[in-house]
């Protein structure tokens, strides 16, 4: 007896022998597996945060010519100024002002792109006559580059409000389709036949299997497009110039006027409100699965 327990005490913890086979056991380390502090989460991207502004008042400060002008980037105080106080012939604070605007214009054109999409992705997955009929063309409108389309857009609709939501539409569908095709497709057999077993409809199956096994990767497509339709927003001020006075219409203003800090900050807006539905649409993906769809990693 004493010399069993011996023998077993000298058994590596890591491993046990079955046969001829060692199953190796892996034991999960607290502190790599368990929830990270805020300062876990938000150290790393805030010290990248803080050399990107080292380096960029460094690039400012030595990008000067023999005359000492400011030949490169301005500084970041001063396109921090230029959010509320940059005013080149209106009113100030012109900047949130178009950003609100073109907050507007990329979220009308993505609800309407998310109702398309998931309308045409549901149809497809129910017949195949509808997907080989279809997503062809959904393929085609995602190949032609949209600058062509904006002069076509804006010489049929005008040049306002609803051409700039067009061009959101069409920049942010194809994902949309394709994200939502995948998920409803992805469905196990084992249920599909499971439902089949209990002769369940067509809706019913659609409703209880297809579309919540679809919700992880349809926010995907949803996250995708919605940085899509602000581009979308962005270009379509850009191309048509006239019309309301969003981001893509300062922009160009700003370039034409050579405002270096007035550009920079409408650039940094366009981003953060690209980050801010991109953001948003994953925390509601996460919110609306969390309870039963557990993702790698």
């Amino acid at each position: 007896m004493t010399d069993l327990g011996e023998r077993s005490s000298q058994v590596p913890p890591a491993g046990v022998q079955l046969g001829g086979a060692v199953l190796t056991v892996v034991e999960k380390d607290p502190k790599r597996h368990g929830r990270r502090s805020p300062l876990q989460i938000v150290g790393p991207p805030l010290g990248v945060f803080v050399v990107f502004i080292a380096a960029w008042y460094a690039y400012a400060q030595f990008g000067l010519d023999e005359n000492g002008r400011n030949t490169a980037l301005p500084y970041p105080h001063k396109v921090l100024t230029s959010f509320w106080d940059g005013k080149i012939g209106d009113q100030p604070w012109q900047l949130l002002s178009a950003t609100w605007l073109t907050f507007i214009v990329a979220l009308a054109g993505l609800v309407i792109a998310i109702f398309i999409g998931v309308t045409a992705a549901v149809l497809m997955s129910q017949a195949r006559w509808v997907e080989d009929s279809f997503y062809p063309y959904a393929v085609f409108l995602q190949t032609v580059p949209i600058l062509a389309l904006v002069p076509l857009i804006g010489l049929l609709i005008g040049f306002g409000f609803t051409a700039r939501i067009v061009v959101c539409v069409i920049i942010s569908l194809f994902p949309i389709i394709t994200n939502t095709l995948f998920g409803l497709k992805s469905a196990e057999k084992g249920l599909h036949e499971l439902f089949a077993l209990h002769n369940t409809s067509r809706r019913t199956k659609l409703l209880k299997l297809q579309l919540p096994a679809a919700l992880p990767a349809m926010f995907t497509g949803f996250q995708i497009s919605a940085g899509l339709s602000v581009i979308g927003a962005i270009v379509g001020g850009l191309f048509f110039g006239r019309g309301p006075k969003d981001l893509g219409n300062r922009i160009l203003l700003y370039s034409n006027r050579l405002s270096p800090g007035e550009l920079v900050a409408a650039i940094i807006l366009s981003a953060l409100l690209g980050l801010f539905f991109f953001q948003f649409f994953g925390w509601l993906g996460r919110r609306l699965t969390r309870d039963w769809h557990q993702p790698a990693g």
